[in-house]
């Protein structure tokens, strides 16, 4: 097998590199094999070199060094398994078959059945403090170079730890800088989650390399955790016992350091250092180093939290743009259609849409076809409304020559001119029931005949159907087929009314009236804000298609730059509420015309019908002003026996 790195974290996550002879160079200039944009990364960062089944990886003198299982090395070969640190990427060396993971120590939670020795726990509101120590000279001395080498360690550990995008790559590079400075034989980084309970965690054992089991006293995690303080003992006789499902002998450490990470008085994880030789000792500066590097790295943490969260929106932003429509608006109502047609374009399943006339449902069936495989091939729409019953099955099927008087030629149906893409069939609740058979057969058996015809003809379409009315409710009243229903009803939406998704409208006004521009070449340019309160308070009967006949009238009438409410229609002003100059003049002229109503329907004794008569008007326009302007009749009708309500 040929050796190679996987990279498991970082920049370069998911990407895998075979690794020939001879060198393969990492670094942030294109110039190398494996290149990519990182802060953290020099120009050219290290070099992989393989002689035969050795592969060695160098150094190149880059500012954050590279690290072959969280320790930094200038030159190292490499072995099956081994964790490269490389910026903020991580990668995982594989040379044989049989596994492509990572070789990270189990971490083993156990129970501290004693220790003893000497315990020194510093708070949080103490662990900030300088580290220098006063005494004498010499003592002062040592300790300032030491302090000095502590403080570039992290200048260092917070330049480098802010670039890293992953949380594997945190974990793991957190624990490379601190064997710089801490000299821990083992170490844990462990992330916990709301509840407290560890959610990742990464060890290294520093002596005894992959696969050796690292322990974690649980006592001293939760008390650290639950104190919010870092522990340090030293001089100590660990003994860990209690351990879930290990046969192996207790460990023994002489020195531990456990910190607590936190951010925003909320504790996300820990750092968990021991050793287990008398030469290493740890005192009270390892651990306010240690615990100033868990403040850094809580810091990026919660950084990579938000990182996170703007990722996956921005994510969600870029499939939004990505998703072809011209359906306008932000509302959730609209967001929901938005997530409607993401789902359901990708499949070939059928399509029934409901909605009010002019609520734009053939906007989303071209948005479904737009975005589905089929987008290369036609889309064909046809209004089972607005062609005669008996044209519409020539129209939809297609005929032979001479299948009837004047079928002096053979001619495709709108569904035959739709193989291989999508067939949009509007108001399919006006199909005639001989129709709705023949619609059937196709849905079942993908196969169609023309009208006069002998021959069946394959088919591939995916239908998209749309009704104004409930299909269910016709096929209660037997006006439509229960079966071609159900074949149908696959996969079903509701656009929402114009009046539902009221804070879409100043975006659709101001569209439609940029739509207008290009139709007419009118002088306006924008929308007014009391023309855009009038809008917002009308309900749209005729929903989106009615605002955009509004907004083209106004464009085209009104004679100035901005539309005005004066500019659009009067069933708007009707119940507009108005303000400015021209709310007088609005005021007036609604309260006349409810007075002029009101008294026709006085001298009609309360018959709409006959005050509409009076008033020269259609019953159902006057039953809209009524409603617009608030009108009731007190009295019925001793004619008709109908009333205004």
């Amino acid at each position: 097998m040929e050796p190679r790195i996987l990279g498991i974290g970082g920049p370069f996550q998911g990407q895998t590199l075979s690794l020939p002879e001879g060198e393969v160079s990492i670094g942030r200039e294109p110039s190398n094999q494996m290149s990519v944009f990182d802060g953290s990364l020099s120009r050219r960062h290290c070099v992989l070199a393989r002689s035969g089944p050795e592969v060695r990886i160098r150094d190149l003198g880059s500012r954050n060094g590279t690290r072959v299982n969280s320790v930094p090395v200038t030159e190292q070969r490499l072995q099956h398994g081994d964790q490269i640190s490389v910026g903020s990427s991580l990668f995982v060396f594989l040379q044989e078959e049989d596994s492509d993971e990572s070789r990270s120590n189990p971490v083993e939670f156990q129970d501290t059945s004693s220790f003893t020795g000497v315990a020194f726990l510093l708070p949080q509101e103490d662990s900030l403090l300088p580290l220098i120590q006063h005494g004498e000279n010499a003592e002062r001395t040592a300790a300032s170079g030491r302090i000095r080498s502590d403080l570039n360690a992290l200048l260092k550990i917070s330049t480098a730890i802010g670039s890293i995008r992953d949380r594997d790559s945190l974990q793991w590079q957190l624990l490379g800088f601190i064997f710089d400075v801490i000299p821990a034989e083992r170490g844990s980084v462990l992330f916990v989650d709301s509840q407290g309970e560890v959610s990742s965690s990464t060890a290294w054992d520093r002596v005894h390399g992959p696969e050796q089991v690292v322990p974690v006293s649980q006592v001293i995690l939760k008390r650290v955790m639950s104190e919010r303080s870092g522990l340090l003992l030293t001089g100590a006789d660990v003994e860990q016992g209690a351990r879930t499902g290990s046969t192996a002998p207790p460990d023994r450490v002489v020195s531990l350091l456990c910190v607590p990470m936190i951010v925003a008085e909320r504790v996300v994880g820990a750092i968990y250092l021991d050793a287990r030789v008398p030469t290493v000792r740890f005192d009270d500066t390892h651990l306010r180093v240690l615990q100033a590097i868990a403040h850094i790295a809580a810091l990026a943490l919660e950084n990579l939290g938000h990182w996170e969260k703007l990722r996956q929106e921005n994510l969600a932003l870029r499939a939004e743009i990505a998703l072809k429509h011209d359906i306008v608006g932000r509302s959730q109502k609209i967001q929901k259609v938005f997530e409607f047609i993401r789902k359901v374009a990708p499949a070939d399943s059928t399509v029934l849409i409901q909605g009010e006339s002019g609520t734009g449902k053939e906007l989303v069936a071209r948005a479904i076809h737009s975005n589905s495989p089929r987008d290369d091939c036609p889309f064909v729409a046809i209004n089972s409304a607005a062609i005669a019953a008996s044209l519409l099955e020539s129209e939809l099927f297609g005929h032979e020559k001479g299948a009837f008087t004047g079928a002096v030629s053979q001619k495709k149906g709108k569904m035959e001119l739709a193989d291989g893409g999508t067939l949009f069939l509007d108001e399919i609740s006006e199909l005639a029931p001989e129709l709705q058979a023949k619609l059937l057969r196709v849905l079942q058996e993908r196969e169609f005949e023309r009208v006069g015809g002998t021959r069946p003809i394959p088919l591939n379409i995916r239908l998209i159907a749309a009704t104004n009315k409930s299909l269910s409710q016709a096929v209660d009243a037997g006006e439509f087929r229960k079966d071609l229903f159900y074949r149908l009803n696959v996969v079903c939406m509701t656009v929402p009314p114009l009046r539902e998704r009221r804070e879409d409208i100043p975006e659709m006004a101001e569209y439609f009236l940029r739509k207008a521009q290009g139709k007419c070449q009118t002088r306006a340019r924008s929308v007014s804000a009391e023309a855009l309160r009038c809008l917002a308070n009308y309900d749209w009967p005729g929903n989106v298609r009615e605002l955009e006949n509004a907004m083209e009238r106004a464009a085209v009438l009104g004679t100035n730059e901005i539309i005005r409410p004066e500019d659009l229609p009067e069933s708007i002003l009707e119940v507009g509420d108005l303000a400015g100059e021209s709310a007088k003049y609005y005021a007036a002229l609604k309260d006349f015309k409810r007075q002029l109503i009101q008294q026709a329907l006085q001298q009609a004794n309360g018959s709409y019908t006959d005050a509409a008569k009076a008033l020269g008007l259609h019953p159902n326009s006057l039953l809209r002003l009524m409603r617009n302007l608030n009108v009731r009749s007190t009295q019925k009708s001793t004619t008709s026996g109908q009333g205004a309500d």
